[in-house]
Protein backbone atom coordinates (compact mmCIF):
# COMPACT_ATOMS: atom_id res chain seq x y z
CA UNK A 1 0.00 0.00 0.00
CA UNK A 2 1.66 3.49 -1.17
CA UNK A 3 1.46 6.42 1.16
CA UNK A 4 -0.95 7.88 -1.73
CA UNK A 5 -3.23 5.46 -1.29
CA UNK A 6 -3.28 5.76 2.41
CA UNK A 7 -6.39 7.99 2.72
CA UNK A 8 -8.01 7.73 6.52
CA UNK A 9 -9.79 8.98 9.50
CA UNK A 10 -6.50 9.37 11.02
CA UNK A 11 -4.26 10.14 8.16
CA UNK A 12 -1.26 12.37 9.04
CA UNK A 13 -1.73 12.13 12.52
CA UNK A 14 0.89 10.47 14.85
CA UNK A 15 -0.07 8.10 17.24
CA UNK A 16 1.51 6.95 20.49
CA UNK A 17 0.47 3.71 21.70
CA UNK A 18 1.26 1.99 24.87
CA UNK A 19 0.61 -1.50 25.93
CA UNK A 20 0.61 -2.37 21.98
CA UNK A 21 1.82 -5.05 21.74
CA UNK A 22 -1.33 -7.20 22.21
CA UNK A 23 -5.02 -7.31 23.01
CA UNK A 24 -6.20 -4.02 23.10
CA UNK A 25 -3.75 -1.90 22.47
CA UNK A 26 -2.56 -4.49 18.87
CA UNK A 27 -6.14 -3.55 17.71
CA UNK A 28 -6.20 0.08 18.35
CA UNK A 29 -2.89 0.02 16.54
CA UNK A 30 -4.22 -1.76 13.44
CA UNK A 31 -6.97 0.24 13.29
CA UNK A 32 -5.16 3.52 13.50
CA UNK A 33 -2.40 1.82 10.87
CA UNK A 34 -5.76 1.00 8.50
CA UNK A 35 -7.04 4.63 9.21
CA UNK A 36 -3.66 6.38 7.87
CA UNK A 37 -1.75 6.67 11.02
CA UNK A 38 1.80 6.54 12.08
CA UNK A 39 2.59 4.63 14.71
CA UNK A 40 5.39 4.97 17.83
CA UNK A 41 4.09 1.72 19.77
CA UNK A 42 5.49 1.12 22.99
CA UNK A 43 5.26 -2.08 25.39
CA UNK A 44 7.53 -3.93 27.31
CA UNK A 45 8.35 -7.29 25.52
CA UNK A 46 10.22 -6.70 22.22
CA UNK A 47 8.82 -9.82 20.06
CA UNK A 48 5.07 -9.18 20.34
CA UNK A 49 5.59 -5.97 19.69
CA UNK A 50 7.17 -6.78 16.27
CA UNK A 51 4.55 -8.74 15.57
CA UNK A 52 2.40 -5.95 15.87
CA UNK A 53 5.07 -3.72 13.46
CA UNK A 54 4.71 -6.50 10.72
CA UNK A 55 0.63 -6.08 10.80
CA UNK A 56 1.02 -2.34 10.79
CA UNK A 57 3.30 -2.05 8.38
CA UNK A 58 1.03 -4.32 6.02
CA UNK A 59 -1.36 -1.47 6.21
CA UNK A 60 1.10 0.59 5.19
CA UNK A 61 1.68 2.44 8.17
CA UNK A 62 5.27 3.98 9.04
CA UNK A 63 6.00 2.16 12.27
CA UNK A 64 8.61 2.73 15.55
CA UNK A 65 9.21 0.57 18.26
CA UNK A 66 10.24 1.05 21.58
CA UNK A 67 10.52 -0.69 24.90
CA UNK A 68 9.82 0.87 28.25
CA UNK A 69 7.97 0.13 31.24
CA UNK A 70 5.59 3.22 31.64
CA UNK A 71 5.56 2.83 35.51
CA UNK A 72 9.40 3.92 35.52
CA UNK A 73 9.12 7.89 34.62
CA UNK A 74 12.45 8.43 33.61
CA UNK A 75 11.98 5.53 31.31
CA UNK A 76 8.63 7.18 29.90
CA UNK A 77 10.53 10.48 29.55
CA UNK A 78 13.36 8.97 27.18
CA UNK A 79 10.39 7.25 25.31
CA UNK A 80 8.24 10.58 24.33
CA UNK A 81 11.59 12.08 23.32
CA UNK A 82 12.21 9.50 21.07
CA UNK A 83 8.91 9.45 19.49
CA UNK A 84 8.94 13.15 18.87
CA UNK A 85 12.72 12.85 17.35
CA UNK A 86 11.08 9.87 15.18
CA UNK A 87 8.19 11.71 13.94
CA UNK A 88 8.63 16.10 15.10
CA UNK A 89 5.51 15.22 16.98
CA UNK A 90 2.83 13.40 18.77
CA UNK A 91 -1.19 13.89 17.67
CA UNK A 92 -2.34 11.52 19.75
CA UNK A 93 -1.62 9.43 23.02
CA UNK A 94 -3.47 5.94 23.62
CA UNK A 95 -2.52 4.72 26.98
CA UNK A 96 -3.48 1.50 26.88
CA UNK A 97 -0.43 -0.23 29.43
CA UNK A 98 -2.11 -1.66 32.02
CA UNK A 99 -1.57 -5.00 34.44
CA UNK A 100 -4.29 -6.62 36.71
CA UNK A 101 -4.00 -9.31 40.05
CA UNK A 102 -7.03 -10.99 41.82
CA UNK A 103 -7.06 -11.29 45.41
CA UNK A 104 -9.01 -10.56 48.27
CA UNK A 105 -8.93 -6.66 49.78
CA UNK A 106 -7.27 -8.21 53.17
CA UNK A 107 -5.01 -10.61 51.42
CA UNK A 108 -3.51 -8.26 49.02
CA UNK A 109 0.08 -7.70 49.35
CA UNK A 110 0.91 -4.50 49.32
CA UNK A 111 3.52 -4.59 47.32
CA UNK A 112 1.07 -6.22 44.52
CA UNK A 113 -1.54 -3.52 44.96
CA UNK A 114 1.59 -0.65 44.55
CA UNK A 115 2.46 -2.40 41.09
CA UNK A 116 -0.99 -1.82 39.40
CA UNK A 117 -1.35 1.16 40.87
CA UNK A 118 2.12 2.36 39.52
CA UNK A 119 1.36 0.78 35.68
CA UNK A 120 -1.97 1.23 35.39
CA UNK A 121 -2.02 4.60 37.38
CA UNK A 122 1.13 6.20 37.50
CA UNK A 123 1.90 4.83 34.29
CA UNK A 124 -0.59 6.96 32.42
CA UNK A 125 0.22 9.81 34.39
CA UNK A 126 3.91 10.12 33.54
CA UNK A 127 2.94 9.31 29.94
CA UNK A 128 -0.12 11.89 29.88
CA UNK A 129 2.24 14.76 31.40
CA UNK A 130 4.87 14.26 29.07
CA UNK A 131 3.28 14.06 26.21
CA UNK A 132 0.97 17.05 27.16
CA UNK A 133 4.05 19.22 26.79
CA UNK A 134 4.66 18.57 23.26
CA UNK A 135 0.79 19.12 22.65
CA UNK A 136 0.26 22.35 24.23
CA UNK A 137 3.16 23.63 22.07
CA UNK A 138 1.21 22.16 19.37
CA UNK A 139 -1.73 24.10 20.32
CA UNK A 140 -4.24 20.23 19.60
CA UNK A 141 -4.23 16.84 20.36
CA UNK A 142 -5.97 13.81 21.60
CA UNK A 143 -5.38 11.79 24.68
CA UNK A 144 -7.22 8.30 24.73
CA UNK A 145 -7.15 6.87 27.91
CA UNK A 146 -8.18 3.20 28.57
CA UNK A 147 -10.07 2.42 32.04
CA UNK A 148 -12.50 -0.16 32.83
CA UNK A 149 -15.98 -0.28 33.69
CA UNK A 150 -14.21 -1.19 37.21
CA UNK A 151 -13.88 2.65 37.26
CA UNK A 152 -17.29 3.14 37.24
CA UNK A 153 -18.23 0.20 40.06
CA UNK A 154 -17.01 -2.16 42.86
CA UNK A 155 -16.51 -5.39 42.42
CA UNK A 156 -15.09 -8.50 44.88
CA UNK A 157 -11.19 -9.58 44.67
CA UNK A 158 -9.92 -6.33 42.37
CA UNK A 159 -9.37 -3.83 44.47
CA UNK A 160 -6.68 -2.67 42.99
CA UNK A 161 -7.71 -2.57 39.44
CA UNK A 162 -10.92 -1.20 40.02
CA UNK A 163 -8.98 1.72 42.43
CA UNK A 164 -6.47 2.21 39.84
CA UNK A 165 -9.16 2.30 36.71
CA UNK A 166 -11.67 4.86 38.79
CA UNK A 167 -8.48 6.59 39.68
CA UNK A 168 -7.75 7.17 35.90
CA UNK A 169 -11.65 7.99 34.96
CA UNK A 170 -10.50 10.97 37.87
CA UNK A 171 -7.35 11.83 36.15
CA UNK A 172 -9.10 12.21 32.68
CA UNK A 173 -11.66 14.67 33.51
CA UNK A 174 -9.11 16.46 35.64
CA UNK A 175 -6.30 16.62 32.11
CA UNK A 176 -9.70 17.61 30.08
CA UNK A 177 -10.40 20.74 32.28
CA UNK A 178 -7.17 21.99 32.37
CA UNK A 179 -6.02 20.98 28.63
CA UNK A 180 -9.51 22.52 26.55
CA UNK A 181 -7.62 25.82 26.58
CA UNK A 182 -4.90 24.23 24.43
CA UNK A 183 -7.18 22.52 21.91
CA UNK A 184 -6.28 19.24 23.16
CA UNK A 185 -9.35 16.60 23.91
CA UNK A 186 -8.94 14.12 26.82
CA UNK A 187 -11.15 11.15 26.93
CA UNK A 188 -11.56 7.66 28.01
CA UNK A 189 -13.07 4.30 27.15
CA UNK A 190 -14.61 1.99 29.89
CA UNK A 191 -14.31 -1.24 27.87
CA UNK A 192 -16.51 -4.29 29.93
CA UNK A 193 -15.04 -7.97 29.34
CA UNK A 194 -13.07 -7.90 26.20
CA UNK A 195 -11.71 -11.65 25.15
CA UNK A 196 -8.11 -10.95 25.41
CA UNK A 197 -5.53 -13.16 27.36
CA UNK A 198 -6.47 -10.62 30.12
CA UNK A 199 -9.55 -13.25 30.65
CA UNK A 200 -6.94 -15.79 32.21
CA UNK A 201 -7.00 -13.38 35.25
CA UNK A 202 -11.28 -14.62 35.71
CA UNK A 203 -9.14 -18.14 36.40
CA UNK A 204 -7.72 -16.23 40.50
CA UNK A 205 -10.81 -14.89 40.41
CA UNK A 206 -12.94 -18.50 40.32
CA UNK A 207 -9.80 -19.88 42.61
CA UNK A 208 -10.37 -17.52 45.26
CA UNK A 209 -14.56 -18.18 44.72
CA UNK A 210 -13.63 -21.77 44.70
CA UNK A 211 -15.51 -22.21 41.58
CA UNK A 212 -14.64 -23.29 38.17
CA UNK A 213 -14.02 -20.66 35.88
CA UNK A 214 -16.77 -21.38 33.75
CA UNK A 215 -19.07 -21.09 36.26
CA UNK A 216 -17.70 -17.03 36.70
CA UNK A 217 -18.39 -16.42 33.24
CA UNK A 218 -21.58 -17.95 32.91
CA UNK A 219 -22.28 -15.22 36.27
CA UNK A 220 -20.97 -12.33 34.05
CA UNK A 221 -22.40 -12.86 31.19
CA UNK A 222 -26.13 -13.48 33.04
CA UNK A 223 -25.33 -9.81 33.19
CA UNK A 224 -24.75 -9.00 29.55
CA UNK A 225 -27.53 -8.13 28.03
CA UNK A 226 -25.91 -8.80 24.33
CA UNK A 227 -24.79 -12.04 26.06
CA UNK A 228 -21.31 -12.13 24.61
CA UNK A 229 -17.72 -10.80 25.66
CA UNK A 230 -16.60 -7.40 23.88
CA UNK A 231 -14.29 -7.68 21.34
CA UNK A 232 -10.83 -5.89 20.89
CA UNK A 233 -11.56 -5.04 17.46
CA UNK A 234 -14.59 -2.92 18.97
CA UNK A 235 -13.02 -0.97 21.39
CA UNK A 236 -10.80 0.33 18.75
CA UNK A 237 -13.19 1.46 17.00
CA UNK A 238 -14.07 3.86 19.48
CA UNK A 239 -10.53 4.70 20.17
CA UNK A 240 -10.03 5.89 15.89
CA UNK A 241 -13.62 8.06 16.56
CA UNK A 242 -11.92 9.47 19.68
CA UNK A 243 -8.32 10.14 17.95
CA UNK A 244 -10.08 11.72 14.91
CA UNK A 245 -11.40 15.36 14.28
CA UNK A 246 -15.04 13.73 14.38
CA UNK A 247 -14.22 13.85 18.55
CA UNK A 248 -13.23 17.49 18.43
CA UNK A 249 -16.51 18.41 20.54
CA UNK A 250 -16.13 16.16 23.01
CA UNK A 251 -13.61 16.19 25.84
CA UNK A 252 -13.52 14.91 30.16
CA UNK A 253 -15.94 11.66 29.28
CA UNK A 254 -15.69 8.02 29.85
CA UNK A 255 -17.56 5.59 27.51
CA UNK A 256 -18.79 2.45 28.43
CA UNK A 257 -18.71 0.07 26.17
CA UNK A 258 -19.48 -3.53 27.51
CA UNK A 259 -23.25 -5.10 25.63
CA UNK A 260 -25.14 -2.78 28.42
CA UNK A 261 -23.40 -4.25 31.73
CA UNK A 262 -23.10 -0.81 33.10
CA UNK A 263 -26.18 1.40 32.11
CA UNK A 264 -24.92 4.45 34.00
Amino acid sequence: MTDASRRGRLSGRVALITGASRGIGRAIALRYAEEGADLFLTATSRPKLEETKTLAEAQGARTVLHCADVSERSAVEGMVGAAVAAFGRIDVLVNNAGIYKAARLVDYKAEDFDRIMKVNLYGAFHVMQFVLRHMQAQKRGKVVNIASTAGKWGSSNQSAYNASKHALVGLTRCAAVEMGTYGINVNAICPGFVETDMLEALREHASILGIPSEKVIEGILARVPLKRFMQPQEIAHLAVYFGSSESDGMTGQSIVLDGGMVMA
